[in-house]
């Protein structure tokens, strides 16, 4: 992202497209329901359940994994239902997720909701596979141990001193630390959503590394100082990175994890926390969609070049 880098006045910056992925629009919990949808099918379960907010991209990507391997999806949203559904919910509903409404939730009210339907469905003779917030299981967090092993072999070992991504439930952060070497740095930027990601992200992270026979992971480093006023909300930082990235990259990002991210990778860069001489990969989730709610497209809805 050269104009990118220019404009910020340094470090180079390379950006991983997992946006691009190609699952219902693209994200990276492709990667990760990969592994979940085959744990799911080998233990002959026939329902995936999970849950989010209402424009959770991990939810759109669960209910189109459930659709390719041939299993229905129950989803636990953590809203009242809207009159409207716009953005991942109105694909939600294309994809055909059977929705459960369960108010608004914080995020272990969320994992409990997520249980619950799925308590309900063995009740009625189902076979289901819970999968928690954001595909944050150990199953999950290692499919991106192996996307680090696909980041080393693209770089073709050319050393990286930073990738910066977005920490939602905290399991793509946790499978990168557990992959990458002691020379590569991880910034997650929290974007609000679990309240311990200081404890969980090293404890999944080492768990990660155990299981896939790797060393001991470095300290997480996590970024608490974007996400505004919580989860989803519009903050001056996020809406310069989507513009500056946008119109000096043509990279599109969303306004509630990507965004944030960017955000913090930015300030990093401003006040000195990641050197003008260093290099970078923004590893970019995705999450496009959400631009299309109606509360971010109104934030971005004004003249030509607001």
């Amino acid at each position: 992202m050269e104009r990118l880098a220019k404009w910020l006045g340094g470090p180079r910056l390379l950006v991983k497209r997992d946006d691009l992925t190609g699952l219902a629009m693209g994200g990276n919990k492709a990667r990760k329901l990969e592994f979940l949808c085959a744990e799911a099918l080998a233990n002959d379960c026939d329902v995936l359940v999970t849950g989010g907010g209402p424009q959770s991209n991990h939810v759109r990507m669960t209910t189109a994994a459930a659709n390719r391997v041939g299993l229905e999806c129950h989803i636990a949203l953590s809203a009242d239902e809207p009159d409207i559904s716009t953005g991942n919910l109105l694909l939600d509903r294309v994809l055909g997720a059977q929705l459960h409404f369960v108010g608004s939730q914080e995020y272990y009210g969320i994992e409990a909701a997520i249980e619950g339907v799925a308590a309900d469905l063995s009740r009625a003779g189902r076979r289901p596979f819970a999968i928690p917030v954001g595909g944050a299981s150990l199953t999950g967090v290692r499919a991106y141990v192996r996307a680090v092993d696909e980041l080393v072999t693209q770089l073709d070992g050319e050393p990286i001193n930073w990738i910066v991504v977005a920490d939602g439930s905290g399991g793509t952060h946790a499978g990168i630390l557990a992959g990458i070497d002691d020379r590569t740095r991880v910034l997650g930027v929290d974007v609000g959503t679990r309240p311990d990601l200081d404890e969980k992200v090293p404890e999944l992270a080492a768990a990660a590394a155990s299981a896939e026979g790797r060393a001991a992971p470095n300290d997480a480093i996590i970024d608490h100082d974007n996400f505004g006023d919580g989860y989803g909300a519009v903050t001056d930082s996020m809406v310069e990175a989507l513009r500056s990235t946008g119109r000096l990259e043509g990279i599109v990002l969303d306004p509630v994890y990507s965004g944030k991210a960017m955000a913090g990778l930015i300030a990093a860069a401003r006040d000195g926390r990641i050197g003008a001489d260093e290099t970078v990969v923004f590893w970019h989730t995705g999450g496009a969609p959400a631009l299309f709610a109606d509360r971010y497209a109104a934030v971005f809805s004004h003249g030509n070049g607001g």
